[in-house]
């Protein structure tokens, strides 16, 4: 027993360490990625023309990825495929990699996120550590999650969702119980280091959650099945412009160059600013003001095809922005408070395209507190099932409950037939 007890004792304190600089070394990519994000975002604000440039940007972008970033322009996927089979350290230039492609993107006008840059920042972080402390490469298992977790849980500064989102984005594939301790560990970690460099987040309130009343939970549903919709709306515009971009244009660093050049005209005949960057000042304005009936569509296109067309970011923003927003129009119509729509949506459009319903509830939860947990709980569940088999992450293995749902109905009516 004391044998077994001296061989795991270091086991643990040597993972623990792991756990400790990987969360700090992510935490700080992040801190330093929402301070540069801040100051890009408030250049182009202060200089509306620098919009013009954004076809140079993603000539940038483009040839940087093309020449010299091949391996690592698969960007979440990557993470996901490495963790399912592993086979080669993820290179560590997709941080600084990303890292510029997003502040570009952000600088000129494209229309992104940032979770994706902090994932991919952490995931290429974290793998780094197997060879420095010669580690199995099964175990690179492990230190993926590690790194999506923190990645996702400094930016957002939700510890406990980005411990969830790692684990659920992968499908809980392979994990064992020392994972998902981890996986809460550097979570904490990452979350306390960005707090360590007084960067703030952003923060929502629901201040009105009406009790549970038959009528009401029937309007709950029918808002989160919308949202289910326009997760899928979301996934499926943005691979079709990604398709569509790779058909017709077989030179990757014109992409992003046709496609800035299209989104500039866009944006300056159609004076479309609100729907370039993250787009945060809307998402906090939707839980006070009814947000205008197509602002949701608007941003599924803006930011299907920047992100189809090559640009950098992430896709989780511009869906709280669409959850947000449709929750905040669907208040003229559904009786419940707009703040509690928005919220609801804001979480549920998440859900519904990454298929992770349990990390998009505990993320509502952290954001706006428990009060309205079973309307948060009840909308990203929802439309979860209501999104279709599509996510935004296409090397994710999708086939949880839904899948197998959808494949007893789809038997069920073979049968019939």
């Amino acid at each position: 027993m004391l044998e077994k007890v001296t061989t795991t004792l270091p086991i643990m304190l040597k993972w623990l360490f792991i756990c400790v600089l990987i969360g700090i070394f992510s935490g700080s990519a992040s801190a330093f990625f929402l301070v540069t994000l801040e100051w890009v975002t408030q250049v182009r604000i202060q200089n509306s023309w620098i919009i013009w440039l954004l076809p140079f940007g993603g000539l940038i972008i483009g040839l940087g990825y093309h020449y010299y970033g091949g391996t690592v322009v698969r960007g979440n996927n990557l993470l996901l495929e490495e963790y399912d089979n592993p086979k080669t350290v993820i290179p560590l230039k997709m941080a600084p990699f990303v890292l510029v492609g997003t502040l570009i993107t952000h600088l000129f006008g494209g229309s992104a996120g940032r979770e994706g840059t902090a994932v991919q920042m952490g995931g290429a972080i974290a793998d780094q550590f197997q060879a420095l402390f010669k580690l199995e490469n099964i175990e690179r298992r492990t230190l993926i999650v590690m790194g999506i977790s923190a990645g996702f849980a400094s930016i957002f500064g939700t510890p406990w969702a980005g411990a969830l989102f790692a684990i659920e984005v992968l499908y809980c594939s392979k994990i064992d119980f020392k994972t998902i301790l981890l996986s809460f560990i550097v979570a904490f970690v990452a979350y306390f280091t960005v707090e360590v460099w007084a960067v703030k987040h952003t923060h929502y309130s629901i201040p009105e959650v009406p009790s549970w009343t038959p009528t009401l939970l029937m309007w709950a549903v029918v808002a989160s099945i919308y949202f289910g919709f326009a997760a899928m709306a979301f996934s499926r515009t943005t691979h079709f412009w990604g398709r569509t971009f790779s058909k017709y244009i077989s030179y990757p660093p014109l992409r992003p160059v046709v496609g800035g050049l299209v989104l500039v005209l866009a944006i300056h005949f159609f004076n479309v600013q609100k729907f370039v960057g993250l787009g945060v000042p809307v998402i906090v304005e939707a839980f006070n003001n009814p947000s205008a009936n197509f602002d949701f569509l608007l941003k599924i296109l803006f930011t299907g095809f920047t992100l189809g067309c090559g640009f950098k970011g992430g896709e989780v923003t511009p869906l709280f922005f669409v959850g947000a927003t449709l929750g905040s129009a669907l208040s003229m119509v559904v009786p419940l408070p707009i703040a509690l729509l928005a919220g609801m949506g804001f979480v549920a459009v998440f859900s519904g395209a990454t298929h992770t319903p349990i990390a998009c509830t505990a993320m509502g939860l952290e954001l706006f507190g428990m009060e309205s947990g079973w309307y948060i709980a009840l909308a990203c569940g929802i439309a979860y099932l209501a999104s279709g088999s599509i996510g935004i992450y296409s090397s994710q293995n999708s086939k949880g409950v839904k899948y197998h749902l959808y494949e007893r109905f789809r038997k069920r009516n073979l049968k019939n037939l």
